[in-house]
């Protein structure tokens, strides 16, 4: 039988068993989905890192440490997670979200960086799911059913997550009129973002590599790459496309206004909202189930729809 820290059975406390309850983190992406319903009483998860082990690459942190403080102490080891930094932003709000860092390239997705995940039940309880290891069984992970819930089947209290090295050397870059088809092909790109006119990219592997990328990119633009402090502002709404679409956004899309794109990602940020979109039936009805089955009550941040994200 699993034994649940202090900190977690004391978060569950304060869930508690009755009435509407959510989980507030740093408020990074609070509307996402829909504002909660008025007057649903807000609770918060422990943070602090519980245990770091550099060697398996794991690392178990409670959901309310903000992911740069998470990180800043996987640096010590040369490593990071693939969960995206957001001034403020929670590893329970990351997860939560389920929305990749801008780096998705080289990190992977937000959903398979979890390993395990402890949370509270909508009864109250504390539940457990994933496994304590990188080399786990084949098949569905129930914990990453969580990841982009938006805190409706579960509030998370604790995760296990995996970490990933950082690179040797790790450099943004801007070249002005480059194709972001060819930059993308670069060993190192991490990340490849692109306005319509420049593109950003983040190399991140050994010096060797990044400097051979380098030079390749030379040639790719209308004029010599230059280092930058990171990526574009990126506008505030996210868009959720095939790759394809993304890296022809421009063209007859009919979102007008200011954008940069994720290339080979399928995710655009744009000043404009993206328009809605039907739901799949099929989609809809399992949804429904899945909430039926985690919160049969409705008391886990209602006024929120995980199918209403983007």
């Amino acid at each position: 039988m699993t034994e649940f820290d202090e900190a977690l059975r004391g978060f569950a406390a304060e869930v508690g068993s009755d009435g509407p309850v959510c989980v507030r983190g740093g408020g990074t992406r609070w509307s996402l989905g829909g504002e909660p319903a008025p007057g649903i009483r807000e609770v918060a998860a422990p943070a602090g890192i519980v245990a770091f082990e550099p060697a398996e690459m794991t690392a178990r942190v409670r959901a309310g440490t903000p992911v740069t403080e998470l990180h800043e102490e996987l640096a010590a080891a040369g490593q990071r997670t693939a969960l995206p930094e957001r001034a403020g932003g929670t590893v329970g709000g990351a997860l939560m979200a389920g929305e990749s860092s801008v780096a998705r390239l080289g990190l992977g997705l937000v959903r398979d960086a979890l390993l395990q995940v402890r949370y509270v039940c909508a009864d109250g309880r504390i539940a457990s799911g994933g496994a304590g290891t990188v080399k786990n069984v084949s098949g569905f992970d129930l914990c990453r059913l969580l990841v982009g819930s938006l805190g409706t089947l579960g509030l998370v209290g604790e995760a296990l997550v995996r970490t990933v090295p950082v690179g040797e050397v790790e450099r943004w870059v801007r070249l002005p009129g480059a194709d972001p088809g060819a930059v993308r092909s670069c060993l190192t790109a991490a990340s490849v973002l692109w306005d319509g006119i420049d593109v950003w990219a983040f190399l991140s592997g050994y010096g060797v590599d990044v400097d051979e990328d380098l030079s390749r990119l030379a040639g790719l633009a209308a004029e010599p790459p230059t280092d930058v402090d990171g990526p574009p502002d990126l506008p505030p709404h996210r868009w959720s496309c095939t790759p394809e679409q993304a890296a022809s956004f421009r063209a007859g899309n009919g979102a007008g206004g200011r954008f940069v794109a994720e290339i080979g990602v399928g995710v655009v940020h744009a000043s404009e909202p993206q328009p809605a979109r039907p739901v799949d039936p099929g989609v809809a009805e399992l949804n429904r189930r899945f909430k039926e089955r985690f919160d049969p009550t409705g008391r886990l941040n209602p006024g929120r729809d995980p199918l209403r994200k983007p």
